[in-house]
């Protein structure tokens, strides 16, 4: 391709992912590179002067903390070398949590996006190299400067803190259930309409990674299921709790037990709204669960609330520190 010297610079990162997959009737395989991404859209030699850099080559379930705190530095290399704006490429199970964990370690700046596709190369009507344009797009506009990170798909604009991967195959799986999308591409422009009210918290990184399991709330369960919870190396928990953050009445004491050793986040399962703090007041119900010093999720998914916690952890918060942050999502 061509640029042209006056197009904004963006450099594009590729991790891995379904976007990034060939193969057969057999099955596909993360293959293409950043490089081959570009080359297979249309049209963007007229958006922005592109940089390849090919990071990881797996699928999204594979990558770890380690793996995107190494994207975060590449991501401010890039920025301080020059670059207008960064587009990370991955596979789309995790790529919530990915988005939310760069948003972490990244401070509010230069537009980074992330984006990634449901349908492989190799299929029909296949929607890589549309959300690829459409984030290259939006990392070469400076209205999408002082975001933090975002999510673009289906030609949507999703804050990382709010978005949610809701289908398994559909293109337009992505949403936020609590807010809905900040902006949208329409024609060629970048159409900003909303902005977050504050930056999420920029934290670094530690490694390793603190244990912090997640346990997700469902009907009947037995307290004995608390037990995975109870190991000498877990650092931290979230629980995911039915509704707006209960849990049956059995697990009050096994948790308050757990909440006097460690930091206990309570989300829920749900994933759409904020956990309460002060309606119901039965055993298991959040206003019994917060006096028992569990810590509400606020607008977090369980997901999301785990990798702020971690974060906050590796970084030595301690109890009080890391209850002042999540007051403030």
């Amino acid at each position: 391709m061509t640029w042209s010297p006056e197009l904004p610079r963006v450099t594009v990162f590729s991790l891995g992912g379904t976007i990034a997959m060939t193969g057969s009737g057999h099955g596909v395989k993360p293959t293409l590179a950043a490089a081959d991404l570009i080359k297979g859209v249309a049209g963007l030699d007229g958006v922005a002067r592109l940089d390849a850099q090919a990071m990881f080559a797996a699928p999204s379930v594979d990558l770890t903390y380690a793996d995107i705190a190494k994207v975060a530095a590449a991501i401010g290399e890039a920025l301080a070398g020059g670059a207008d704006g960064v587009v990370v490429t991955q596979g789309t199970d995790t790529l919530e949590e990915t988005a939310f964990l760069l948003d972490l370690l990244l401070p509010a700046g230069a537009p980074v996006v992330v984006t990634g596709a449901m349908r492989n190369p190799t299929l029909a009507g296949a929607d890589g190299p549309a959300n690829l344009l459409a984030a290259v797009r939006v990392a070469a506009s400076p209205d999408a400067a002082g975001l933090g990170v975002v999510v673009v798909a289906n030609d949507e604009i999703h804050a990382a803190r709010y978005v949610r991967k809701l289908h398994v195959s559909r293109p337009s799986s992505f949403a936020s259930p609590t807010l809905g999308p900040i902006g949208w591409i329409v024609e060629d422009r970048v159409r900003i309409a909303l902005r977050p009210a504050s930056p999420t918290p920029t934290l670094d990184w530690s490694d390793p990674a603190p244990l912090v399991p997640l346990l997700t709330v469902s009907f009947s369960m037995d307290a004995r299921e608390l037990a995975a919870l109870d190991h000498p190396e877990v650092c931290g928990a979230v629980i995911a709790g039915a509704g707006s953050g209960h849990v049956p009445s059995a697990f009050v004491e096994p948790l308050e037990a757990l909440a006097d050793r460690l930091p206990v986040i309570l989300a829920s399962r749900v994933g759409a709204g904020e956990t309460y703090r002060q309606t119901y007041a039965y055993a298991g119900g959040e206003i019994d669960l917060v006096r028992r010093k569990l810590i509400p999720g606020g607008y977090l998914d369980p997901a999301k609330a785990r990798i702020l916690l971690t974060l906050l952890l590796g970084a030595g918060a301690d109890r009080s520190r890391i209850a002042e942050v999540f007051a403030g999502v």
